[in-house]
Protein backbone atom coordinates (compact mmCIF):
# COMPACT_ATOMS: atom_id res chain seq x y z
CA UNK A 1 0.00 0.00 0.00
CA UNK A 2 1.43 3.44 -1.01
CA UNK A 3 -0.45 4.98 0.92
CA UNK A 4 -1.41 9.03 0.45
CA UNK A 5 2.38 10.18 -0.41
CA UNK A 6 3.92 7.42 -2.46
CA UNK A 7 7.58 9.16 -2.15
CA UNK A 8 6.83 8.47 1.54
CA UNK A 9 5.73 4.98 1.69
CA UNK A 10 8.99 2.85 2.40
CA UNK A 11 9.85 4.99 5.05
CA UNK A 12 7.02 5.22 6.55
CA UNK A 13 6.68 1.09 6.24
CA UNK A 14 9.48 0.55 7.84
CA UNK A 15 8.66 2.58 10.88
CA UNK A 16 5.45 0.84 11.16
CA UNK A 17 7.22 -1.78 11.50
CA UNK A 18 9.74 -1.02 13.90
CA UNK A 19 6.68 0.35 16.68
CA UNK A 20 5.18 -2.44 16.02
CA UNK A 21 7.83 -4.14 17.21
CA UNK A 22 7.77 -2.68 19.95
CA UNK A 23 6.43 -3.30 23.57
CA UNK A 24 5.64 0.46 24.50
CA UNK A 25 6.08 3.45 22.25
CA UNK A 26 6.72 6.92 23.98
CA UNK A 27 5.23 9.76 21.87
CA UNK A 28 7.02 13.31 22.16
CA UNK A 29 5.05 15.77 19.96
CA UNK A 30 4.99 20.19 19.98
CA UNK A 31 2.76 22.15 21.60
CA UNK A 32 1.20 24.13 18.80
CA UNK A 33 -2.18 23.12 16.81
CA UNK A 34 0.21 20.71 14.14
CA UNK A 35 1.68 18.85 16.98
CA UNK A 36 -1.58 18.55 18.71
CA UNK A 37 -2.99 16.85 15.76
CA UNK A 38 0.07 15.08 14.95
CA UNK A 39 0.25 13.47 18.61
CA UNK A 40 -3.11 13.00 18.48
CA UNK A 41 -3.22 10.67 14.79
CA UNK A 42 -0.30 8.90 15.87
CA UNK A 43 -2.15 8.13 18.80
CA UNK A 44 -4.84 6.79 17.54
CA UNK A 45 -3.28 4.66 14.89
CA UNK A 46 -1.01 3.16 17.78
CA UNK A 47 -4.06 2.48 19.70
CA UNK A 48 -5.93 1.05 16.91
CA UNK A 49 -2.79 -1.09 16.10
CA UNK A 50 -2.60 -2.34 20.26
CA UNK A 51 0.38 -0.83 20.54
CA UNK A 52 0.82 0.27 24.43
CA UNK A 53 1.74 3.91 24.33
CA UNK A 54 2.65 7.45 26.69
CA UNK A 55 2.21 10.90 25.23
CA UNK A 56 4.16 13.78 26.53
CA UNK A 57 4.39 17.22 25.13
CA UNK A 58 7.39 19.53 24.78
CA UNK A 59 7.34 23.34 23.74
CA UNK A 60 11.40 22.77 23.04
CA UNK A 61 12.91 19.44 22.29
CA UNK A 62 16.25 20.74 23.56
CA UNK A 63 19.17 18.54 25.06
CA UNK A 64 17.12 18.71 28.25
CA UNK A 65 14.11 17.75 27.11
CA UNK A 66 16.01 14.50 24.93
CA UNK A 67 17.85 13.62 28.34
CA UNK A 68 14.59 13.15 30.49
CA UNK A 69 12.94 11.22 27.76
CA UNK A 70 16.29 9.24 27.62
CA UNK A 71 16.19 8.26 31.33
CA UNK A 72 12.03 7.26 31.08
CA UNK A 73 13.20 3.46 30.61
CA UNK A 74 11.38 3.20 26.96
CA UNK A 75 13.05 1.46 24.12
CA UNK A 76 11.29 3.02 21.46
CA UNK A 77 10.37 6.81 21.24
CA UNK A 78 7.86 8.40 18.29
CA UNK A 79 8.29 11.90 17.64
CA UNK A 80 6.25 13.88 15.89
CA UNK A 81 6.64 17.41 14.34
CA UNK A 82 10.11 17.63 15.88
CA UNK A 83 12.79 15.77 15.81
CA UNK A 84 14.26 16.17 12.42
CA UNK A 85 16.08 19.89 13.23
CA UNK A 86 17.43 17.63 17.00
CA UNK A 87 18.80 14.40 15.08
CA UNK A 88 22.47 15.54 16.47
CA UNK A 89 21.24 15.13 20.25
CA UNK A 90 19.23 12.09 19.55
CA UNK A 91 21.41 10.28 17.56
CA UNK A 92 23.81 10.78 20.63
CA UNK A 93 21.28 8.78 22.96
CA UNK A 94 20.37 6.07 20.43
CA UNK A 95 24.49 5.01 20.08
CA UNK A 96 24.45 4.99 23.54
CA UNK A 97 21.75 2.74 23.57
CA UNK A 98 18.93 4.82 25.20
CA UNK A 99 16.27 4.39 23.02
CA UNK A 100 15.14 3.58 19.54
CA UNK A 101 14.12 6.71 17.69
CA UNK A 102 10.89 6.93 15.02
CA UNK A 103 10.65 10.25 13.95
CA UNK A 104 7.75 11.42 11.70
CA UNK A 105 8.28 15.56 11.23
CA UNK A 106 8.37 18.24 8.32
CA UNK A 107 11.28 20.23 9.81
CA UNK A 108 14.32 20.75 8.12
CA UNK A 109 16.81 17.44 9.33
CA UNK A 110 20.18 18.00 11.19
CA UNK A 111 23.14 16.80 9.75
CA UNK A 112 22.86 13.30 11.35
CA UNK A 113 20.39 11.05 10.51
CA UNK A 114 18.94 7.35 12.18
CA UNK A 115 17.08 4.14 10.34
CA UNK A 116 13.13 5.28 11.00
CA UNK A 117 13.00 8.50 9.89
CA UNK A 118 9.76 9.71 7.52
CA UNK A 119 10.11 13.39 6.77
CA UNK A 120 8.94 14.76 3.52
CA UNK A 121 12.31 16.85 2.98
CA UNK A 122 14.14 13.52 2.62
CA UNK A 123 11.86 12.59 -0.59
CA UNK A 124 11.70 16.71 -2.15
CA UNK A 125 8.41 17.31 -0.58
CA UNK A 126 8.32 20.86 0.98
CA UNK A 127 7.59 20.25 3.96
CA UNK A 128 6.79 24.08 4.88
CA UNK A 129 4.38 24.45 2.78
CA UNK A 130 3.45 20.57 0.75
CA UNK A 131 3.06 18.59 4.27
CA UNK A 132 2.78 19.21 7.86
CA UNK A 133 3.79 17.52 10.69
CA UNK A 134 0.32 15.95 11.28
CA UNK A 135 0.61 14.95 7.62
CA UNK A 136 3.97 13.34 8.05
CA UNK A 137 1.93 11.70 11.09
CA UNK A 138 -0.80 10.26 9.00
CA UNK A 139 1.04 9.04 6.47
CA UNK A 140 2.64 6.69 9.59
CA UNK A 141 -0.68 6.20 10.42
CA UNK A 142 -2.24 4.90 7.01
CA UNK A 143 1.14 2.41 7.38
CA UNK A 144 0.31 1.31 10.49
CA UNK A 145 -2.96 -0.48 8.88
CA UNK A 146 -3.16 -4.29 9.81
CA UNK A 147 -5.57 -6.63 9.38
CA UNK A 148 -7.25 -7.79 12.46
CA UNK A 149 -5.49 -6.92 15.98
CA UNK A 150 -1.45 -8.08 15.60
CA UNK A 151 -1.44 -7.28 19.37
CA UNK A 152 -4.07 -9.27 20.45
CA UNK A 153 -4.06 -9.65 24.29
CA UNK A 154 -1.91 -6.73 24.67
CA UNK A 155 -3.16 -3.62 26.54
CA UNK A 156 -3.85 -1.10 23.56
CA UNK A 157 -4.77 1.13 26.65
CA UNK A 158 -2.41 4.09 26.80
CA UNK A 159 -1.01 4.98 30.45
CA UNK A 160 -0.98 8.44 31.93
CA UNK A 161 2.45 10.11 31.02
CA UNK A 162 4.61 11.83 33.09
CA UNK A 163 6.04 14.76 31.97
CA UNK A 164 9.39 14.78 30.53
CA UNK A 165 9.96 18.12 32.66
CA UNK A 166 8.51 21.05 34.04
CA UNK A 167 5.75 21.96 32.87
CA UNK A 168 5.00 24.91 30.10
CA UNK A 169 0.59 27.94 16.40
CA UNK A 170 -0.68 30.04 15.40
CA UNK A 171 -2.69 29.38 13.73
CA UNK A 172 -5.15 32.22 15.35
CA UNK A 173 -5.88 34.89 14.83
CA UNK A 174 -7.67 36.20 17.57
CA UNK A 175 -9.25 38.11 14.86
CA UNK A 176 -7.96 36.70 11.96
CA UNK A 177 -6.74 33.34 10.40
CA UNK A 178 -4.03 30.98 10.88
CA UNK A 179 -0.56 31.19 11.44
CA UNK A 180 1.89 28.65 12.37
CA UNK A 181 4.70 28.10 15.47
CA UNK A 182 5.67 25.08 14.67
CA UNK A 183 9.30 25.64 14.80
CA UNK A 184 9.01 26.90 18.41
CA UNK A 185 9.51 24.55 20.48
CA UNK A 186 10.59 24.97 25.62
CA UNK A 187 9.53 21.91 28.45
CA UNK A 188 7.26 19.27 28.77
CA UNK A 189 3.79 20.24 29.14
CA UNK A 190 3.07 18.03 31.47
CA UNK A 191 0.63 14.75 31.16
CA UNK A 192 -2.02 13.81 28.81
CA UNK A 193 -4.12 10.65 29.30
CA UNK A 194 -6.33 9.20 26.45
CA UNK A 195 -9.70 7.86 26.37
CA UNK A 196 -10.43 4.88 24.83
CA UNK A 197 -11.83 4.06 21.39
CA UNK A 198 -13.25 1.86 19.56
CA UNK A 199 -11.03 0.09 16.68
CA UNK A 200 -12.09 1.74 13.47
CA UNK A 201 -11.94 -2.18 11.77
CA UNK A 202 -14.86 -3.23 9.40
CA UNK A 203 -16.23 -5.22 12.14
CA UNK A 204 -15.37 -8.38 11.57
CA UNK A 205 -11.46 -8.64 12.25
CA UNK A 206 -10.98 -6.56 8.59
CA UNK A 207 -8.64 -4.02 8.13
CA UNK A 208 -7.62 -1.28 10.10
CA UNK A 209 -8.71 2.10 8.41
CA UNK A 210 -7.35 5.31 9.37
CA UNK A 211 -8.51 7.50 6.41
CA UNK A 212 -10.92 9.24 9.14
CA UNK A 213 -7.82 10.34 10.80
CA UNK A 214 -7.26 12.72 7.58
CA UNK A 215 -9.42 15.45 9.60
CA UNK A 216 -6.85 16.07 12.14
CA UNK A 217 -4.07 15.91 9.50
CA UNK A 218 -5.75 18.69 7.72
CA UNK A 219 -6.33 21.06 11.00
CA UNK A 220 -2.48 20.61 11.27
CA UNK A 221 -1.53 21.91 8.08
CA UNK A 222 -3.96 25.00 7.85
CA UNK A 223 -2.56 25.72 11.42
CA UNK A 224 0.62 25.52 10.25
CA UNK A 225 -0.06 28.43 7.58
CA UNK A 226 0.45 26.00 4.62
CA UNK A 227 -2.46 27.06 2.88
CA UNK A 228 -1.00 29.67 1.16
CA UNK A 229 -2.71 30.91 -1.85
CA UNK A 230 -5.86 29.89 -0.09
CA UNK A 231 -5.64 26.20 -0.37
CA UNK A 232 -3.58 23.49 0.70
CA UNK A 233 -0.97 21.71 -2.24
CA UNK A 234 1.27 18.79 -3.18
CA UNK A 235 1.24 15.79 -0.46
CA UNK A 236 -1.29 17.88 1.62
CA UNK A 237 -3.94 17.68 -1.33
CA UNK A 238 -3.74 14.07 -1.74
CA UNK A 239 -4.58 13.94 2.40
CA UNK A 240 -7.80 16.51 1.65
CA UNK A 241 -8.73 13.68 -0.46
CA UNK A 242 -8.48 11.13 0.95
CA UNK A 243 -10.58 12.71 3.95
CA UNK A 244 -13.19 13.69 1.47
CA UNK A 245 -13.43 9.95 0.34
CA UNK A 246 -13.38 8.84 3.91
CA UNK A 247 -16.42 11.20 4.29
CA UNK A 248 -14.74 13.04 7.18
CA UNK A 249 -13.78 16.34 5.37
CA UNK A 250 -15.45 18.78 2.87
CA UNK A 251 -14.28 21.57 0.66
CA UNK A 252 -15.79 24.13 -1.09
CA UNK A 253 -15.16 27.93 -2.42
CA UNK A 254 -15.91 30.42 -0.02
CA UNK A 255 -15.17 33.77 1.62
CA UNK A 256 -11.91 33.25 3.30
CA UNK A 257 -12.53 35.09 6.62
CA UNK A 258 -11.68 33.75 9.83
CA UNK A 259 -14.56 32.81 11.95
CA UNK A 260 -17.49 31.60 9.85
CA UNK A 261 -18.54 28.92 12.33
CA UNK A 262 -18.74 31.11 14.90
CA UNK A 263 -18.47 34.72 14.58
CA UNK A 264 -21.90 37.17 14.42
CA UNK A 265 -21.88 38.36 10.74
CA UNK A 266 -21.06 42.14 11.78
CA UNK A 267 -17.29 40.61 13.94
CA UNK A 268 -16.92 38.08 10.81
CA UNK A 269 -16.86 41.24 8.80
CA UNK A 270 -15.18 43.82 10.87
CA UNK A 271 -12.14 41.63 11.91
CA UNK A 272 -11.40 40.68 8.47
CA UNK A 273 -8.66 42.41 7.85
CA UNK A 274 -6.13 40.15 5.83
CA UNK A 275 -7.37 41.92 3.22
CA UNK A 276 -8.71 45.29 4.57
CA UNK A 277 -11.20 46.77 2.68
CA UNK A 278 -12.26 50.70 3.78
CA UNK A 279 -15.23 51.24 5.82
CA UNK A 280 -15.94 47.97 6.69
CA UNK A 281 -12.28 46.00 8.27
CA UNK A 282 -12.01 47.32 11.43
CA UNK A 283 -15.12 49.53 12.17
CA UNK A 284 -17.47 48.51 13.64
CA UNK A 285 -20.22 51.05 12.24
CA UNK A 286 -19.09 50.14 9.00
CA UNK A 287 -19.45 46.41 8.89
CA UNK A 288 -22.87 46.85 10.66
CA UNK A 289 -24.08 49.12 7.70
CA UNK A 290 -22.69 47.48 5.24
CA UNK A 291 -24.92 44.21 6.12
CA UNK A 292 -27.49 46.37 6.98
CA UNK A 293 -27.51 47.37 3.07
CA UNK A 294 -28.34 44.15 1.94
CA UNK A 295 -31.58 41.99 1.65
CA UNK A 296 -29.65 39.30 4.07
CA UNK A 297 -31.88 38.56 7.40
CA UNK A 298 -28.82 39.50 10.19
CA UNK A 299 -30.67 38.51 13.90
CA UNK A 300 -32.95 35.51 13.81
CA UNK A 301 -34.82 34.86 17.36
CA UNK A 302 -32.98 37.58 19.08
CA UNK A 303 -29.47 36.16 17.92
CA UNK A 304 -26.77 37.32 15.45
CA UNK A 305 -26.30 34.69 12.27
CA UNK A 306 -23.33 33.39 11.70
CA UNK A 307 -21.72 32.83 7.94
CA UNK A 308 -22.52 28.99 8.71
CA UNK A 309 -26.25 29.82 9.30
CA UNK A 310 -27.17 31.89 5.54
CA UNK A 311 -28.28 30.10 2.93
CA UNK A 312 -26.24 29.61 -0.57
CA UNK A 313 -27.72 32.24 -1.91
CA UNK A 314 -27.56 35.19 0.66
CA UNK A 315 -23.83 33.49 0.76
CA UNK A 316 -23.74 34.84 -2.64
CA UNK A 317 -25.49 38.08 -2.36
CA UNK A 318 -22.83 39.02 0.92
CA UNK A 319 -19.75 38.00 -1.23
CA UNK A 320 -20.80 39.81 -4.44
CA UNK A 321 -20.94 42.68 -2.50
CA UNK A 322 -18.26 42.58 -0.46
CA UNK A 323 -16.44 42.01 -3.84
CA UNK A 324 -18.46 45.36 -5.46
CA UNK A 325 -17.31 47.38 -2.14
CA UNK A 326 -13.59 46.41 -2.30
CA UNK A 327 -13.51 47.45 -5.61
CA UNK A 328 -14.88 50.73 -5.28
CA UNK A 329 -12.39 51.33 -2.63
CA UNK A 330 -9.32 50.98 -4.59
CA UNK A 331 -8.25 47.27 -3.04
CA UNK A 332 -6.18 46.20 -5.66
CA UNK A 333 -7.42 42.93 -7.59
CA UNK A 334 -4.86 40.62 -6.36
CA UNK A 335 -5.40 41.80 -2.72
CA UNK A 336 -9.80 41.27 -3.88
CA UNK A 337 -8.57 37.58 -5.29
CA UNK A 338 -7.69 36.63 -1.66
CA UNK A 339 -11.06 36.95 -0.46
CA UNK A 340 -11.53 33.90 -1.80
CA UNK A 341 -10.44 30.18 -1.21
CA UNK A 342 -11.01 26.79 0.06
CA UNK A 343 -12.69 25.80 2.82
CA UNK A 344 -12.32 22.73 4.77
CA UNK A 345 -14.84 21.66 6.62
CA UNK A 346 -14.94 18.73 9.21
CA UNK A 347 -18.33 16.70 8.05
CA UNK A 348 -18.74 14.94 11.52
CA UNK A 349 -18.30 18.17 13.52
CA UNK A 350 -21.10 20.21 14.25
CA UNK A 351 -22.48 22.93 12.23
CA UNK A 352 -21.76 26.15 13.92
CA UNK A 353 -18.88 25.01 16.35
CA UNK A 354 -15.21 25.86 16.06
CA UNK A 355 -14.21 22.50 15.41
CA UNK A 356 -16.63 22.59 12.39
CA UNK A 357 -13.84 24.70 10.25
CA UNK A 358 -10.26 23.75 10.02
CA UNK A 359 -8.47 27.23 10.76
CA UNK A 360 -10.92 27.41 13.71
CA UNK A 361 -10.42 23.98 15.30
CA UNK A 362 -6.28 25.14 15.05
CA UNK A 363 -6.84 27.87 16.83
CA UNK A 364 -8.90 26.39 19.70
CA UNK A 365 -5.49 23.46 19.92
CA UNK A 366 -3.31 26.52 19.99
CA UNK A 367 -5.39 28.33 22.69
CA UNK A 368 -4.67 25.17 25.24
CA UNK A 369 -0.95 23.32 25.10
CA UNK A 370 0.35 27.28 24.44
CA UNK A 371 -1.22 27.93 28.24
CA UNK A 372 0.23 24.78 29.80
CA UNK A 373 -3.24 22.29 28.78
CA UNK A 374 -1.84 20.19 26.14
CA UNK A 375 -3.64 17.39 27.38
CA UNK A 376 -7.05 19.40 27.13
CA UNK A 377 -6.58 20.02 23.08
CA UNK A 378 -5.25 16.65 22.75
CA UNK A 379 -8.25 15.13 24.63
CA UNK A 380 -10.85 17.37 22.15
CA UNK A 381 -8.79 15.80 18.98
CA UNK A 382 -9.14 12.47 20.52
CA UNK A 383 -13.11 12.93 20.67
CA UNK A 384 -14.13 14.49 24.23
CA UNK A 385 -17.00 16.70 23.68
CA UNK A 386 -17.62 17.67 27.26
CA UNK A 387 -15.10 18.19 30.19
CA UNK A 388 -12.16 19.23 27.43
CA UNK A 389 -14.11 21.43 24.95
CA UNK A 390 -15.49 23.54 27.24
CA UNK A 391 -12.48 23.95 29.29
CA UNK A 392 -10.55 24.65 25.74
CA UNK A 393 -13.34 27.13 24.85
CA UNK A 394 -12.48 29.32 28.04
CA UNK A 395 -8.07 29.03 27.80
CA UNK A 396 -9.57 30.33 23.69
CA UNK A 397 -11.31 33.30 25.19
CA UNK A 398 -8.86 34.27 27.19
CA UNK A 399 -6.57 33.10 24.55
CA UNK A 400 -7.79 35.93 22.61
CA UNK A 401 -8.09 38.79 25.07
CA UNK A 402 -4.50 37.90 25.24
CA UNK A 403 -3.59 38.33 21.76
CA UNK A 404 -5.67 41.48 21.25
CA UNK A 405 -3.70 42.79 24.10
CA UNK A 406 -0.23 41.53 22.32
CA UNK A 407 -1.60 43.41 19.15
CA UNK A 408 -2.66 46.45 20.88
CA UNK A 409 0.69 46.80 22.88
CA UNK A 410 3.02 46.39 19.33
CA UNK A 411 1.06 48.47 17.31
CA UNK A 412 0.95 51.56 20.05
CA UNK A 413 4.94 51.43 21.03
CA UNK A 414 5.69 50.40 16.54
CA UNK A 415 8.81 48.61 15.77
CA UNK A 416 12.43 49.23 15.31
CA UNK A 417 13.93 48.55 11.71
CA UNK A 418 17.12 47.81 10.66
CA UNK A 419 18.08 47.75 6.64
CA UNK A 420 16.22 44.44 5.93
CA UNK A 421 13.94 43.56 8.93
CA UNK A 422 11.65 44.72 11.75
CA UNK A 423 11.78 43.67 15.33
CA UNK A 424 10.69 44.62 19.21
CA UNK A 425 11.54 43.37 22.14
CA UNK A 426 8.10 42.69 24.26
CA UNK A 427 9.95 41.28 27.42
CA UNK A 428 7.68 39.96 30.39
CA UNK A 429 4.55 41.59 28.79
CA UNK A 430 3.37 38.98 26.05
CA UNK A 431 3.92 34.97 26.99
CA UNK A 432 6.99 33.50 24.80
CA UNK A 433 4.48 30.86 23.70
CA UNK A 434 2.34 33.73 21.90
CA UNK A 435 4.78 36.28 21.01
CA UNK A 436 5.05 34.91 17.64
CA UNK A 437 1.82 34.82 16.78
CA UNK A 438 1.06 38.19 18.32
CA UNK A 439 4.32 39.33 16.02
CA UNK A 440 2.90 37.52 12.43
CA UNK A 441 -1.24 39.09 13.23
CA UNK A 442 0.63 42.74 13.81
CA UNK A 443 2.35 42.55 9.94
CA UNK A 444 0.51 44.96 7.76
CA UNK A 445 -0.34 47.28 11.22
CA UNK A 446 0.27 50.83 10.95
CA UNK A 447 3.95 51.14 10.98
CA UNK A 448 4.38 47.50 10.91
CA UNK A 449 5.44 47.12 7.16
CA UNK A 450 4.54 43.58 5.54
CA UNK A 451 7.55 44.33 2.87
CA UNK A 452 9.93 43.17 5.57
CA UNK A 453 9.95 40.55 8.02
CA UNK A 454 9.26 40.57 11.96
CA UNK A 455 11.28 39.30 14.58
CA UNK A 456 9.60 39.22 18.64
CA UNK A 457 11.75 38.99 21.33
CA UNK A 458 10.59 37.87 24.72
CA UNK A 459 11.17 36.54 28.09
CA UNK A 460 11.89 32.75 28.28
CA UNK A 461 10.96 31.16 31.80
CA UNK A 462 14.41 29.89 31.48
CA UNK A 463 16.61 33.12 31.95
CA UNK A 464 16.92 32.87 28.16
CA UNK A 465 15.46 35.32 25.31
CA UNK A 466 12.53 33.36 22.65
CA UNK A 467 13.10 35.03 19.31
CA UNK A 468 10.38 34.42 17.25
CA UNK A 469 10.36 35.55 13.10
CA UNK A 470 7.22 36.07 10.78
CA UNK A 471 7.63 36.84 6.74
CA UNK A 472 4.79 36.16 4.06
CA UNK A 473 4.28 34.02 1.10
CA UNK A 474 5.65 37.50 -1.07
CA UNK A 475 8.73 37.45 0.65
CA UNK A 476 9.43 33.57 0.54
CA UNK A 477 8.74 33.82 -3.15
CA UNK A 478 11.89 36.01 -2.76
CA UNK A 479 14.28 34.28 -1.32
CA UNK A 480 13.39 34.92 2.32
CA UNK A 481 14.07 31.12 4.63
CA UNK A 482 13.64 32.44 8.73
CA UNK A 483 15.28 28.60 9.59
CA UNK A 484 17.98 29.92 8.17
CA UNK A 485 17.82 33.47 9.36
CA UNK A 486 17.40 32.47 12.79
CA UNK A 487 19.34 29.37 12.93
CA UNK A 488 22.03 30.76 11.59
CA UNK A 489 22.02 33.82 14.02
CA UNK A 490 21.28 32.77 16.90
CA UNK A 491 23.90 29.97 17.00
CA UNK A 492 26.23 32.33 16.26
CA UNK A 493 25.41 34.34 19.78
CA UNK A 494 25.39 30.77 21.52
CA UNK A 495 21.58 29.91 20.91
CA UNK A 496 20.14 27.84 18.34
CA UNK A 497 16.64 27.92 16.22
CA UNK A 498 15.22 27.13 13.33
CA UNK A 499 11.47 26.08 11.47
CA UNK A 500 10.17 27.11 8.37
CA UNK A 501 11.23 29.76 5.39
CA UNK A 502 7.68 32.07 6.25
CA UNK A 503 7.93 31.31 10.14
CA UNK A 504 10.82 30.12 12.98
CA UNK A 505 11.96 30.62 15.99
CA UNK A 506 15.05 30.49 18.31
CA UNK A 507 16.03 31.17 21.75
CA UNK A 508 19.18 33.41 22.40
CA UNK A 509 21.29 34.28 25.32
CA UNK A 510 20.23 37.46 27.06
CA UNK A 511 22.21 40.72 26.28
CA UNK A 512 22.95 39.17 22.76
CA UNK A 513 20.41 40.79 20.86
CA UNK A 514 22.68 43.32 19.27
CA UNK A 515 24.74 41.50 17.94
CA UNK A 516 21.72 38.49 16.98
CA UNK A 517 19.95 41.47 14.78
CA UNK A 518 23.16 42.71 13.07
CA UNK A 519 23.84 39.11 11.80
CA UNK A 520 20.10 38.18 11.37
CA UNK A 521 19.59 41.53 9.55
CA UNK A 522 22.54 40.66 7.38
CA UNK A 523 21.69 36.94 6.24
CA UNK A 524 17.87 38.69 5.21
CA UNK A 525 19.59 40.86 2.91
CA UNK A 526 21.38 38.20 1.20
CA UNK A 527 18.39 36.10 0.70
CA UNK A 528 16.60 39.18 -0.54
CA UNK A 529 19.05 41.06 -2.83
Amino acid sequence: MDGPVPELADRAAACAERLLAADRVLLASHIDADGLTSAAIASRALERAGIPHEVVFEKQLDEAAIGAIAETGYDTVLFTDFGSGQLDVIADHEAAGAFTPVIADHHQPADADTEFHLNPLLVGIDGASELSGAGASYVLARALETTGNPREGDSAGNAQAEGSAETGPEADSAETGPEADSAETGRGVGPAEIGPEASATDGSGGRVDNRDLAALAVVGAVGDMQASGGELHGANAAVVEEGVEAGVVETATDLALYGKQTRPLPKLFEYATDVRVPGISNDQAGALAFLDGLDVELERDGEWRTWADLTAEEKRTVASALVRRAVEAGVPASKIEQLVGTAYVLSEEPVGTELRDASEFSTLLNATARYERADVGLAVCLGDRDGALDRARTLLRDHRRNLSAGIELVTEEGVSREENLQWFHAGDRIRETIVGIVAGMALGNDGISRELPILAFAEADDGELKVSARGTHALVRRGLDLSTVVGEAARAVGGDGGGHDVAAGATVPEGRETEFLARADAIVGDQLA
